[in-house]
């Protein structure tokens, strides 16, 4: 499956705001955004006005950018989201959320969501007791996500699993290494900085 190889604090500087890729070094002096906040490339300090084509495109590469998505996967997330009642946006986002490497990543079982896709790549979870190794999986209301038994000593692992919140859509057995989906997520739960209507109106142009 193809994937973005490149540095990927230069996508934060891209898009002009942290989008916490490399976990930890997001939150120290040797972030990107901190020490050149301004656009990679030859002409990035220059000023450019954007229209409003780019701004909506902008807020989209961002949203995929933050979940580590492709192109094709990200519409196919959106197509869905807009099959389903509500409203567009929200579900768009709560599709994103469910996936199974962001809620490993939001259980506090890795340091990003990079490292989190490499860990259920890698089969060091289980979904409900079950073997689990594929990061789109869609998560549900009342799943058990656990680290494997032999996964408990990795070091990455037994690193980010320190005592730091979750959402309040799951909850968290930081001795266990084990968390619940409580329900699924709200708008208010998820913190991401994106304008979710943006996109909406980027793809329906």
């Amino acid at each position: 499956m193809a994937k973005y190889n490149g540095p990927v604090c230069r996508l934060c500087r891209r898009e002009g705001v942290k989008l916490y890729l490399k976990g930890e070094r997001c939150y120290t002096g040797k972030c990107a955004i901190d020490r050149r906040g301004y656009a990679p490339g030859q002409h990035g300090q220059r000023k450019k006005k954007i229209s409003e084509y780019g701004i909506r495109m902008r807020e989209k590469q961002k949203a995929k950018r933050i979940y580590g998505l492709l192109e094709n996967q990200f519409r196919k997330y959106f197509d869905m989201a807009e099959r389903q009642q509500g409203v567009a946006g929200e579900n768009f986002l709560r599709l994103l959320e469910r996936r199974f490497d962001n809620v490993v990543f939001r259980l506090g079982f890795a340091d990003s969501r990079q490292q989190a896709r490499q860990f259920v790549r890698h089969n060091q979870f289980t979904v409900n007791g079950k073997k689990a190794n594929i990061p789109s999986m869609l998560i549900k209301a009342g799943d058990v996500i656990e680290v494997k038994e032999d996964a408990k000593a990795v070091r990455e692992i037994v690193e980010a699993n320190a005592a730091k919140g979750v959402p309040a859509w799951l909850e968290v057995d930081r001795e266990a290494f084990k968390g619940r989906v409580v329900a699924l997520p709200n708008r208010e739960d998820i913190d991401v900085p994106v304008q979710e209507s943006l996109i909406v109106e980027y793809y329906s142009r």
